[in-house]
């Protein structure tokens, strides 16, 4: 008992989950990919878990080689064939041979490679109370990135397959996400291409780019001195107004819309986009500030000082000293100001009756009726994401320092 401690014994429960859990996982997906009917084989990848787990397990750190993962990993393959009756998808192996083959790999490699993962470092004869923790928590971090990871992934999944088949396929099996590529980019995009050519898409782009552009611009005008007035000034009431930015989220939206809409009526600001350039920046503005001004606390006040003593004015210290110092925190502010009014829908559709005057959000809501192929509504989610997670991923290094320094520093 002594030679398996609780290390040991931990990774082969751990081993157990993490293959019930790839079977669960992989099966689905190549449920998805094939439109085959497989079936998850919960107790046998849980058994060749198990076991492929204890191949590592036992092991100290220093020999668990990459060979002795790659044969660990074969082990759990021929274990989950026998013990599922050489039906490790729920169907024989003559059936969707290679696809299956190319699953039951991708199960293995997650199955051991996650508790390659959480052993590390740890092996026979480390039992300490902090190792058995430190096991236990990446095990817990682990099952929380792959559940984080498939809430994030799997929609997005299903609406670009979706969005790339046709409509008899669609409705002949509604889980077959599998695409035939041998029917050629014409029809393989031609929901796309209908989209631009009979729903006025590029229009919606165009107009979403103009008021989230304009948006971005507007508020970084208002709320640069504004946060920096709140970080830097001393007025009365400096400390209410700081902590009293954010009170306007707590009115709910839907409340503001009828007097707006019945005020821009009047005023003839509905159904332009004026009225949305009124209105956006008014719910941004104040997000902005706060983000700001904690950023703009944290740069030494002596920086500025010293530019004062130079000659210059307090504008020229915020454009020439503050504002290139804070280029990650307004980029970051930019960026989520962007996405704000780029997602957009609840103004919008209360505000615009106009076709030509739609923004994204606004367009793709026409899309979800009866009339309209439900690929077209995907396509339709898939344009207007696309755009927004590209310039996330690009300024994400921006938005996560820039978050985190106001966070600490405010």
């Amino acid at each position: 008992m002594s030679r398996f401690g609780n290390i040991f014994w931990l990774c082969l429960l751990f081993g157990a989950i993490w293959g019930a859990l790839a079977s669960i996982l992989l099966t689905v997906l190549a449920l998805f990919v094939s439109g085959l009917t497989f079936q998850p084989q919960v107790a046998a990848g849980a058994v060749a878990g198990l076991i492929g787990s204890g191949v590592l397990a036992v092991l100290s750190p220093i020999r668990r080689t990459p060979g002795v993962v790659v044969m660990a990993a074969v082990i759990f393959m021929v274990v989950l064939t026998v013990a599922s009756g050489a039906q490790p998808l729920g169907l024989g192996l003559d059936v969707y041979a290679f696809g299956q083959l190319v699953f039951v790999v991708l199960m293995a490699a997650f199955t051991v490679q996650s508790v390659n993962l959480i052993a590390k470092g740890f092996g026979p004869g480390s039992e300490k109370r902090y190792n058995v923790e430190v096991i236990c928590l990446r095990f817990v971090k682990g099952l929380g990135l792959v559940t984080f990871t498939i809430a994030v992934a799997l929609p997005f999944f299903v609406m670009v397959m979706m969005s790339l088949k046709n409509q008899q396929l669609l409705l002949s099996n509604p889980l077959d996400f599998s695409i035939d590529f041998a029917q050629g980019s014409e029809a393989l995009f031609r929901s796309y291409t209908e989209l631009f050519t009979q729903y006025h898409f590029g229009t919606y782009l165009l107009n979403s780019a103009i008021v989230s552009v304009a948006t971005v611009l507007i508020t970084l005008f208002f709320a640069v001195p504004g946060a920096y007035a709140v970080a830097r000034l001393r007025f009365p009431g400096q400390k209410f107004l700081s902590r009293s930015i954010l009170l306007i989220y707590m009115v709910p939206m839907i409340v503001l819309v009828i007097p707006l809409y019945a005020i821009f009526s009047q005023l003839g600001l509905r159904n332009t986009l004026w009225g949305l350039l009124f209105v956006y920046p008014a719910t941004t503005i104040p997000v902005a500030l706060y983000m700001l001004q904690g950023y703009f606390r944290g740069i030494p006040a002596e920086l500025e000082e010293a530019g004062l003593m130079d000659g210059l004015t307090r504008i020229n210290v915020i454009r020439k000293i503050t504002m290139p110092l804070a280029l990650p925190a307004l980029a970051s502010v930019a960026l989520y100001v962007f996405m704000i009014a780029w997602n957009e829908f609840l103004f919008a559709f209360m505000f615009l009756d106009n076709v030509d005057l739609y923004t994204l959000s606004r367009g793709i809501s026409e899309l979800n009726s009866s009339e309209v192929p439900r690929q077209h509504l995907m396509a339709g989610a898939v344009i207007a994401t696309v755009p927004v997670l590209a310039l996330f991923l690009w300024f994400e290094r921006f938005l996560v320092a820039g978050l985190t320094a106001g966070s600490v520093k405010g």
